[in-house]
């Protein structure tokens, strides 16, 4: 666009061997973002280029159904001198609650210590106790699935007979600390989130199918946990570390392996301690290599950090407006972040430009960014909104993906592990002890000692306030 004129003939484009390179899009709210993502979404599936979505508001399954033309679209299409042509790409459905969509979840071990801090919100001293159980459990090959095994290890080590075993090589873990971290946990469970820890994991292969030469576009609907964004938007960055992990080095590819969109950005880096936000950057930085796009969405460019924002190669910035002193210094540093333009005033421009506008800078082939455009976008050829619910529900139950994570399992891991070596020292002591004790009473065995310490006391109050409506939710008891 140029002085309020559409040139329909001056086409934006990206190429698909840039997708890779990241990128943001930003705006206020009801400028379009979200159709700015449904658009490239259908665009990368239609090339055969896998797309994972986050639905922060449950409105993207539409993307699954041909949109329907209406007078707005029939306008915009006219202007851009293109054919409109309803129809929708292959989706799957997920959830992390189970409820929405196949269940998402992850072991305890496979979340980490730094990511699962973020989401229990601990301070320095409490993550790195954290990471000293995760360094236990891994050297002695004790698998933490849930939450349930991750309490038990906390408890055998803060004061149970695992005090004693970790104080050389680990360090003390003081009660105050432990319990700390023992409410934290049974808080999160109380809100409904163990769900989100166990087994079956999520497969992360399950993200680059293809339907008919087509990628599948995987939509994550939290509409149900917004309440809990740290969670959401923390296992969002799981999913991330996970695919580094898992893919080998791609170089540089024709089309992505694979584009992931964070909506709601700011969600992610908000009140996060500085070991997180390492993580973020670090794989942000690496992933590239991989084949895996990442495009943040969020209201502000300034949501981002500035060593994550550094890296983000395709911008799409939507209106921006300034009715605080707030707003019009983001503005200004908004522009700040744009190359000079002989055909615009960016300031004004970001300010004046309608729903559905965007000024956009992208990565040409050869890895160059372009001159900022003021850019009059498509319309999604999908339906711009969520799909009928009884259409919703068919989707899950022909799903072969939501059967697939249905069912929990229940494997041996900590707790059983922990359970049965201290009921061997039991065992063990009942046998061997011929000594009376002084006091004339019976000595505690290690078992007792676990199960009446303030630890374990505290875990046992925890679930009665639980069960008398203090807290909320259930938690999940493990047998």
């Amino acid at each position: 666009m140029l002085k309020g004129e559409i040139l329909s003939d001056a086409r934006v484009n990206i190429p698909l061997s840039m997708m890779n390179r990241h990128g943001l899009i930003a705006g206020a709210t009801g400028s379009g973002k979200t159709r700015t993502l449904q658009v490239l979404a259908e665009q990368l599936s239609k090339a055969g280029v896998p797309v994972f979505l986050s639905d922060i508001k449950g409105d993207l399954s539409g993307l699954g159904k041909p949109g329907v033309s209406n007078a707005k679209i029939e306008e915009r299409a006219s202007a851009l001198n293109i054919n409109f042509q309803p129809e929708g790409v292959p989706i799957e459905l997920y959830s992390l609650s189970g409820k929405l969509g196949a269940q998402m979840r992850a072991t305890v071990m496979e979340f980490g210590p730094v990511l699962l801090a973020k989401i229990l919100e601990l301070n320095e001293t409490q993550t790195g106790v954290l990471s000293i159980l995760f360094k236990y459990a891994d050297d002695k090959g004790l698998p933490i699935v849930d939450l349930q095994d991750l309490k038990k290890v906390l408890n055998y080590l803060s004061e149970g007979p695992g005090k004693a075993e970790i104080k050389e090589s680990y360090g003390i873990i003081s009660s105050a600390t432990s319990g700390t971290i023992l409410r934290k946990i049974v808080a999160l469970e109380q809100q409904g989130v163990a769900a989100v820890f166990g087994e079956p994991s999520f497969d992360i292969s399950d993200l680059m199918l293809k339907v008919d030469g087509q990628g599948v576009v995987s939509l994550l609907n939290v509409s149900d946990m917004q309440d809990k964004p740290a969670v959401f938007s923390t296992f969002l960055l799981s999913l991330l570390v996970e695919l580094y992990e898992t893919l080998p080095e791609a170089g540089d590819l024709d089309k992505p392996k694979l584009v992931f969109f964070l909506d709601e950005a700011h969600l992610l880096f908000s009140d996060a301690p500085k070991a997180f936000l390492e993580q973020v950057e670090q794989i942000v930085r690496l992933i590239r290599s991989k084949g895996v796009g990442v495009f943040f969405c969020s209201q502000m460019a300034q949501d981002i950090p500035v060593n994550v924002l550094a890296q983000l190669g395709n911008r799409f910035q939507h209106v921006l407006r300034a009715f605080t002193p707030n707003d019009a210094k983001a503005l200004k540093d908004t522009v700040k972040t744009y190359p000079r333009s002989a055909f615009y005033e960016i300031e004004e421009t970001l300010t004046q430009m309608g729903i559905g506008q965007a000024l956009v800078t992208v990565l040409n082939s050869k890895g160059i960014p372009t001159e900022v455009v003021h850019t009059h976008l498509v319309p999604p050829a999908a339906i711009m909104g969520p799909l009928p619910a009884s259409e919703y529900q068919d989707h899950l139950n022909q799903s072969e993906l939501f059967a697939k994570y249905a069912e929990t399992t229940d494997p041996v891991s900590a707790y059983e592990m922990l359970n049965s070596r201290l009921q061997k020292q039991q065992e063990e002591t009942s046998t061997t002890s011929s000594t009376p004790p002084k006091s004339g009473k019976q000595e505690k065995t290690m078992l007792e000692e676990v199960m009446n310490s303030s630890v374990t006391r505290s875990i046992g109050r925890e679930l009665v306030r639980g069960i008398f409506g203090v807290l909320f939710g259930s938690s999940k008891r493990r047998r």
